[in-house]
């Protein structure tokens, strides 16, 4: 039987609230930034203090989950999400406190996300993870939709928010945050009862397992795409002269869909077969980028986007339940923490990649090659089994 609905209301809760939390506080350093005369070209600087530890920390995450319980690294995160609103709040008002706020702030959200997957992975019978994941990645899509908007609530009407005021709330909202995490329900002892017994011949062995890494590049392809497509669709836009309203608007199509396909992911999985529904949702998703640069009428390149946000929606929640189901129990936080590394690596490389091939073929160009990826990573998906 499927988890009853409240014993994961917590978890939904502190997906949404981690997400909020992060989407509110990365932009808003941006701004601080801005305020403090700091160049464009540290911006970049700044971001990357986020993204540095799921790369060196993500798998010790993984394995402190499966060791000491979810619940205590997400304790964990939460506080660390906390203190980099403090820090935020305190130190903001120098570079180098920006920093090491942001790296606070990028350790707090791995921590937390790695616990959150995991304690998805643990609590679910096996058979309902594809739903279970699907609500999860949807309670995190709203989070990451109501950061930008608590900027825009709570910055007042200048072109540079009052910083100040949102780091501020923020301190308020990372309480809340920690009080969350000691609500979050603790997985089943046997799950972490095979972790003191070894890590049964380490990542090397759970690589080797039929499904995980074909699952693994799926996820990395996938959310490489996503971030390309919010990098370039608004390039591609002021190439085809759209207002930045309207570009905005197609964007927000395309993240609707996406929230649309995780939160009936289990029911699609159950209805089409979920190798099946991988393959044609990845494959769907690359047709229509592909033909998304050619010129067309308004409303069919947001029929294409469409399609775009919902393929791209079902990648990431149903690699992870993959993922959950083919990792033994005991392994599960460094199942999770392997995909965490592989996105973060593909985040950072692959849209330099198309940096350097837009400079030669346009935006339009950089979402073709895109959707060749896609392709690619969709066929690759064919290999997956039917089930772990």
């Amino acid at each position: 039987m499927p988890e009853p609905w409240p014993r994961h209301a917590a978890l939904l809760a502190h997906s949404a609230g981690t997400q909020v939390i992060t989407f509110v506080l990365r932009p808003t350093m941006s701004y601080r930034a801005i305020e403090l005369d700091v160049p464009t070209a540290w911006l970049g600087v700044l971001g990357a203090c986020f993204a540095l530890a799921p790369l060196l920390l993500a798998l010790p995450a993984g394995h402190a989950a499966d060791r000491y319980g979810e619940r205590r690294i997400a304790v964990a995160g939460a506080l660390l999400i906390a203190a980099s609103a403090v820090a935020f709040t305190t130190l903001g008002h120098t570079v180098a406190g920006l920093v090491a706020a942001g790296i606070l702030l990028g350790t707090g959200h791995l921590g937390s996300v790695i616990a959150q997957q995991a304690l998805v992975a643990n609590t679910t019978e096996r058979g309902h993870h594809d739903t279970a994941f699907g609500h999860y990645t949807f309670a995190a899509s709203l989070g990451q939709a109501a950061g930008p908007l608590m900027i825009a609530a709570l910055g007042g009407q200048g072109a540079i928010p009052d910083t100040g005021r949102i780091f501020a709330w923020s301190c308020g909202l990372a309480v809340l945050l920690v009080a969350l995490s000691v609500l979050l329900p603790a997985s089943r002892p046997p799950a972490r009862a095979h972790a003191e017994h070894g890590d049964h011949g380490g990542l090397r062995a759970l690589l080797r397992r039929p499904g995980i890494a074909h699952a693994l590049l799926t996820s990395c392809v996938v959310l490489a795409a996503v971030d390309i497509t919010l990098a370039y669709l608004p390039a591609l836009g002021t190439e085809h002269g759209l207002a930045a309203g309207t570009v905005g608007l197609l964007l927000t199509l395309r993240g609707a869909a996406s929230m649309t396909s995780r939160f009936f992911l289990g029911r699609l999985a159950r209805a089409v077969g979920r190798r099946r529904l991988l393959v044609v949702s990845t494959l769907s998703a690359a047709v229509a980028m592909l033909l998304t640069p050619v010129p067309m009428p308004l409303w069919l390149l947001a029929a294409l986007l469409l399609v775009v946000g919902f393929g791209l929606g079902v990648g990431q929640p149903l690699t992870m339940s993959w993922l959950a189901e083919s990792a033994p129990p005991g392994m599960r936080g460094r199942a999770m923490s392997l995909r965490l590394v592989g996105n973060r690596t593909g985040q950072l490389f692959i849209p330099g990649v198309a940096g350097l091939m837009a400079a030669a073929l346009g935006a339009g160009g950089v979402l073709f090659v895109t959707g060749l990826s896609l392709g690619w990573a969709g066929v690759a998906a064919r290999r997956l089994p039917a089930d772990p």
